[in-house]
Formats: C-alpha cells, structure tokens, sequence
C-alpha cells in the first residue's frame, strides 16, 4: 500500500500524470520497485502522508493515522465539510469530480440529502451548486475538521 501511494504521488506530481490515471500505473509499477526504491521515493516527496485520492500513506513502519471521513451520502444538510479522499477506481468518476475541482481539501456546504433517491446537493467555496447522486456521494468521503 505504502508502495502504491507513494507511486501515484510520484506520477502527479513529478511526471504529469492526471489523477485518473495515476492509479491503474501505480497498480503496474508498485511490483517492480525495491524497498530501498520506495524508500528513496518517499524521501524525494518530503514523506507525504496523502495520497492524490486522499488516501493515507502508511508510516515507513506501516502505521497508518486513523481515519475520522465518512462518506458524503452520510452528510446532513447545513453541515459544512471538506472532502478528505475519493475512492479512485472509477476513472469516469475521477474525471467528473477533478473537472469541477471536487477534490480532497475542498470545502463543501450540504444543502440537502434527499433520502428518496441519495442525491446530496452541495455548494462549494466558489458558490457553485452541484447535484451528487447517490453513486458519486459514496465515493467521496469527507470530515468535519479538515
């Protein structure tokens, strides 16, 4: 895990890649590199505890910081969250949300969560309003405190 994450970082960040795609080269590469590589990596990133998706990168020990982020389809509405990870398996659903800057660090309002179908509509910090159906809100885990 330690390996693949620091992968993805690695691959935005230094080599271009868009976030959608960081994953599926991360799943290739994460088996070819040696421990002295990941240790090298993590050192030439200044040892990132997050992933592109959000995801933590466990410790050089393995520890991992617990994790407070539920999904937004638990959300009430008048809270006011910050998107912490998305789930990053979907490249469709990675387009969609990094288009509209939907991304771990982003502040949301939750305007309303309508039990009858799950969507969560939610304004961001630029008062854009976005209609999330219930799919999108399970994929995008958030907490109050960020």
């Amino acid at each position: 895990m330690r390996r693949h994450r620091l992968i993805e970082t690695f691959l935005l960040e230094h080599l271009g890649y868009d976030w959608q795609e960081v994953h599926d080269e991360a799943e290739r590469l994460e088996h070819a590199v040696s421990d002295g590589f990941t240790w090298r990596l993590a050192e030439l990133l200044g040892h990132p505890d997050h992933d592109p998706h959000g995801d933590p990168i466990p410790s050089a020990e393995g520890t991992l910081e617990v994790d407070d982020s539920f999904t937004l389809s638990r959300a009430v509405a008048g809270q006011r969250l910050c998107i912490a990870k998305v789930r990053d398996e979907d490249a469709a659903m990675l387009d969609y949300l990094g288009e509209r800057n939907l991304v771990p660090g982003r502040w949301l309002s939750v305007r309303e969560v309508r039990a009858l179908d799950g969507v969560v509509i939610v304004e961001d910090e630029e008062a854009e309003v976005y209609a999330l159906g219930e799919p999108l809100a399970r994929s995008i885990f958030v907490r109050n405190d960020s």
